[in-house]
């Protein structure tokens, strides 16, 4: 990210949007979930394009196909038990810091 503002709007928001509805029941919750992480999804991915950072190639689509297991318990389609939403949040907290980190670790900073 290029400053402090553009990791606010990119990351700030959406995250602080998902730690906020921790106790907001369904729909809101899913809605948000959903909105949040095709947010990050897209500026991960719009970030790779524009200067072609590593990890974002893989944390973008990670962010937009954890849309559907947050759909499918928000839904009520899967039940992921009484914890479903701390392990939603764990999943998508621990391997989007694991892609961030481990595929620069691999990779290097950038693909270009």
């Amino acid at each position: 990210m290029r400053d402090w503002r553009s990791a606010l709007l990119h990351w700030g928001i959406p995250i602080g949007a998902m730690v906020a509805t921790i106790g907001v029941p369904h729909p809101g919750k899913t809605l948000v979930w959903i909105a949040a992480l095709v947010w990050m999804g897209a500026a991960c991915l719009m970030n790779a394009r524009r200067c072609g950072r590593t990890h974002c190639y893989f944390t973008g689509p990670f962010f937009i196909v954890m849309t559907i297991p947050v759909a499918l318990h928000g839904f009520e389609v899967v039940w992921l038990g009484p914890d479903g939403w701390k392990w939603l949040a764990l999943t998508i907290g621990g391997l989007g810091g694991a892609l961030w980190c481990g595929t620069e670790k691999l990779m290097g900073t950038y693909r270009r």
